[in-house]
């Protein structure tokens, strides 16, 4: 078998920052089309490749080839550990991928591999966004797993985000003079003491439980050093839960607002991404998870395995690395945790369910 981890440091010394990843692609299209019976369509900067060997199941192994700004001098190998800019997210689960498609050659089902460009900003940019939109039969399929890193475990589904914008009115008057006014900043205090306090869920959906929260995440107001502000307005950051529509969430936390807000003040929503359900009783998947005895437990955090769950395909984020390490200095993967998620899909690949 290939030294994974060399494999992995190899695509590390390829930068690959968003919009500057077709270095990369390039060498990954290479590889791809050198193997027999694999079919390959680029897109922009995305690649796909599929067998077509007539399985009864389909199944998406997917990641993005795209890193956050940084160091990109490379890697450095200490031991089993392999330092640098993209070894957890995600050029680890990209080796194990790209060692699976050149390797693999005679699976029980059926393989559609997507490499696709500029996750790591925002999500009008995003690669699998783009082939959504352009060739979506190409990413037809069962399940889809998508190597984001998760340190072997399995994490099924995601949770949703909304991020609101909640403008509050004041009246301007000089600070010398508060009482000829109203001050807007000061009127946030209600809102982000009950944000403070807020009382989120624990739902369990198919065996995982997720944790919500309701967060300031930004606030703006203020004039001038001597002017009482009429206007203040705090950015608030929803995760949901998949046991809640996107619109049954939205009205959640219009009704959390409201106790706060004067007729004028408008709540504006600026941002959703939906959620995923866990997916986990497909019987690919729930084979995966049994048989190889991994993990399984919620994302927390939203992932593009939504872009799949809203075309009515399960999925499920499985790679090596600690997400916890992803766009930090000391960013890193192990060899057993490349290797450990290279068993269980090869597993899967070859044996089906």
């Amino acid at each position: 078998m290939t030294d994974l981890l060399a494999l992995t440091a190899e695509l590390v010394d390829v930068p690959s920052v968003s919009f500057d990843e077709a270095e990369l692609v390039a060498l990954l299209e290479a590889e791809l089309r050198a193997v027999p019976g694999l079919a390959v369509d680029r897109i922009g900067d995305n690649l796909v490749a599929r067998t077509d060997l007539g399985r009864e199941h389909r199944l998406v192994l997917g990641g993005h080839t795209d890193t956050v700004p940084g160091d990109t001098s490379g890697s450095r190998l200490d031991g089993d550990t392999l330092w640098g800019l993209g070894t957890a997210d995600m050029k680890g689960g990209l080796a194990v991928m790209l060692e699976l498609a050149r390797t693999v050659s005679a699976p029980a089902v059926d393989v559609t591999w997507v490499f696709y460009a500029r996750e790591e900003v925002a999500i009008v940019h995003n690669g699998l966004r783009e082939l959504f939109a352009e060739a979506p039969e190409l990413l037809a399929g069962d399940v889809a797993i998508l190597g984001e890193p998760t340190g072997g475990v399995l994490e099924a589904g995601c949770q949703g985000t909304m991020r609101f914008e909640v403008t509050m009115a004041g009246a301007r008057a000089h600070t010398a003079r508060p009482w000829m006014g109203r001050n807007a900043v000061h009127r946030l205090g209600g809102l982000l003491a009950a944000l403070e306090g807020y009382e989120h869920r624990e739902p369990e959906v198919e065996g995982c439980r997720y944790r919500e929260a309701l967060q300031a995440v930004h606030v703006e107001g203020g004039v001038a050093g001597n002017v009482v502000p009429d206007r203040a307005m705090v950015r608030i950051n929803h995760r949901y839960a998949p046991d809640r529509s996107g619109a049954e969430a939205e009205a959640h936390v219009r009704a959390f607002l409201a106790p706060y807000l004067e007729d004028g003040d408008p709540v504006e929503l600026v941002d959703h991404s939906p959620a995923a359900v866990p997916g986990m009783s497909h019987p690919l998947l729930r084979t995966l998870a049994e048989r190889n005895g991994l993990e399984v437990r919620a994302k927390l955090g939203w992932t593009d395995v939504a872009f799949f769950a809203e075309h009515g395909v399960p999925a499920v984020n499985l790679g090596p690395g600690e997400a916890t390490l992803a766009h930090t200095a000391d960013e890193r993967v192990e060899r057993s945790s490349v290797e450990g998620c290279y068993a269980a899909l090869r597993d899967l690949l070859e044996t089906g369910i």
